[in-house]
């Protein structure tokens, strides 16, 4: 068949036409499948982390409340056009311009809570981020609503109310309130006991607490220690007064959540469980006598030195007790747990650490608890260590026996949970610091316990690697290593970022185990040859000097005198000069 010129141009335009439209529509599937991969946010919702569609234009009250339960918690990021499963669906136009929805939420929250916005872009779909800090203050809605962020049964995160008793709670770990300070509802001052402030000035007398206290009479010495307050005209109890010297019988009505218990676990079988209401001095006394008669005391006599040895430390127990009792959370259901296992001693309370307080910085954050009035009554009259570093106190008594390190790490938000670990002494180690301190003629600092602690469950360890293990920085580290070392407590080897530490000899001697100090300080100084060629092997049959300084800890000067003498007994190969040079296996 045969085409005309202009059939022909008709018959090509209509195959490219065509070839396009193909292309056109290969292109857009494409495109959707790349956007349909790209266009998912790649995470998901948690505590910190929410998302919210806005196709059909999210509600301000909804923007609100999410923004409010962020700061009321611990602060988050409010994904906006983004699906529920993570997928990037776009902004409503209303939502589009950052700074106008920031300013929004500044003017419906009390107080204004300033946030960030930044406007996304994933192939021309926008969403927006903001940032909502973690307050230092109980954040509301304008409407007056108050939320707070929790995690369901499923996992998933969901913001709730928060109730009167919550605000409490949050004020006081934020050290808004102090909650121990507060009058208590429906209570006169007929509610606190007579017989138990009286017990109360045995233990200033007993405990060396302020004798200055002892010449008040009994309304002075309530107001003194803000057992009371004056309200209207009349006295009133506070949390603290009911708390310590409160009448038993008001005192399970009027602050229920002061309960305590003591358990003693023998394998599986329950040997001790007791709970009980009563006024703070009263539980306390009941619950070391019940330590005491379980705490076992070995009798250690080494020279001069005659030590007592107990399972666990009494002044320790006693300021781990006090913690309890005094940081504890009263707005929260629950109670101060003592239980004495096969395994040790486990005593928790009622809520978490309070703001600034973590695992890691329990041995240097400043001191302060949540419960101030309950605290400064506790350190006056004597109970409590008076400079606030009670938790010094309880690491001292495990570290100056030799023994494992108290445990902190299963408590959360919810409760702060201690375990004291049963362990053996180290009678060696124990005669070491009993020694130092007669010398010295005071204790050893925690820090330098901590120090020596480490060095003998890591034999050798470098000035980071230490500062790292016992949670202080490097200057407080080196500080405190160097008077051990002046002190001849520990050893030292190398200069510089090389430079490492061991106990001394004299611990291994008294331990009667010179070969491992040997293995510490000389063994590893037989074995570098080995270490070097072991080394130079895996790399390709070479080794320089830089490479014998970090994988052996040394200095130039050590380490070019061990490659020296590698190369006079023929081991190895010096290669080039200057800084290119390097050393191989002959």
């Amino acid at each position: 068949m045969l085409f005309s010129n202009a059939n022909k141009n008709f018959y090509r335009l209509t195959l490219a036409f065509n070839a396009r439209s193909c292309y056109n529509e290969f292109d857009s599937m494409l495109t959707e499948r790349k956007r349909s991969v790209k266009m998912n946010i790649g995470f998901r919702e948690n505590m910190t982390v929410e998302f919210k569609s806005d196709l059909k234009k999210l509600s301000d009250d909804v923007i609100i409340e999410s923004v409010v339960a962020f700061a009321n918690t611990d602060g988050g990021k409010f994904f906006l056009g983004v699906e529920d499963n993570g997928d990037i669906t776009g902004l409503h136009p209303s939502h589009k311009d950052p700074s106008k929805l920031a300013a929004f939420i500044a003017n419906k929250t009390i107080p204004p809570v300033a946030v960030q916005t930044e406007l996304m872009d994933a192939d021309d779909v926008k969403y927006l981020i903001v940032t909502v800090p973690k307050y230092t203050a109980i954040v509301a809605a304008s409407n007056g609503k108050v939320l707070r962020r929790r995690i369901k049964l499923d996992g998933e995160p969901e913001n709730i109310p928060m109730y009167p008793y919550e605000m409490n709670t949050r004020l006081s770990s934020l050290r808004m309130l102090d909650y121990s300070a507060q009058p208590v509802p429906e209570a006169v001052y007929s509610d606190l006991d007579p017989v138990e402030r009286e017990h109360l000035r045995n233990i200033i007398q007993n405990y060396h607490g302020e004798k200055n206290l002892l010449d008040l009479d009994d309304t002075e010495l309530d107001l003194a220690l803000r057992l009371a307050v004056e309200q209207n005209g009349t006295f009133v109890p506070t949390y603290c007064g009911m708390l310590l010297i409160g009448r038993r019988e008001r005192l399970s009505t009027l602050v229920p959540t002061a309960e305590a218990a003591f358990q003693e676990l023998q394998g599986t079988d329950v040997a001790v469980n007791e709970s009980f209401v009563l006024p703070i001095l009263m539980a306390f006394e009941k619950i070391e006598s019940f330590m005491d008669a379980r705490n076992h005391t070995e009798e250690m006599e080494e020279g001069l030195f005659r030590i007592s040895i107990p399972d666990f430390d009494k002044r320790a127990f006693r300021e781990a007790l006090v913690n309890a009792f005094c940081h504890r959370d009263y707005t929260m259901l629950g109670r101060v747990r003592v239980l004495l296992d096969d395994d040790g001693l486990t005593i928790s309370n009622p809520g978490g650490f309070i703001e600034g307080v973590t695992i890691e910085n329990l041995l240097t954050a400043e001191p302060h608890g949540r419960n101030p009035a309950l605290a400064d009554v506790l350190k006056r009259i004597g109970l409590a260590e008076r400079t606030g570093r009670g938790v010094d106190r309880i690491f001292e008594g495990s570290l100056s026996y030799g023994k494992s390190l108290p445990d902190y790490s299963e408590s959360n938000t919810n409760q702060v949970k201690l375990f004291i670990p049963k362990s053996l002494p180290d009678k060696a180690f124990i005669k070491m610091i009993a020694e130092e301190q007669s010398k010295i003629g005071r204790p050893l600092s925690i820090n330098a316990l901590l120090i020596l602690n480490a060095l003998k469950s890591n034999r050798r360890l470098r000035l980071g690697e230490l500062a790292h293990m016992i949670h202080l920085n490097e200057y407080k580290v080196r500080t405190t290593v160097e008077k051990l070392v002046e002190s001849g407590l520990v050893e030292a080897d190398g200069n510089g970022n090389s430079r490492a530490y061991i106990l001394s000899a004299a611990l291994y001697k008294n331990a009667d185990n010179v070969i491992g100090y040997v293995r510490q300080t000389g063994i590893d100084r037989v074995r570098y040859p080995e270490l070097v060629l072991k080394f130079a092997k895996n790399n390709q049959g070479k080794v320089t000097r830089k490479d014998v300084m970090q994988l052996l800890h040394l200095n130039q000067g050590q380490a070019y005198r061990l490659l020296v003498k590698m190369t006079e007994e023929g081991k190895l190969l010096l290669v080039g000069k200057g800084k290119f040079a390097y050393y191989k296996i002959k």
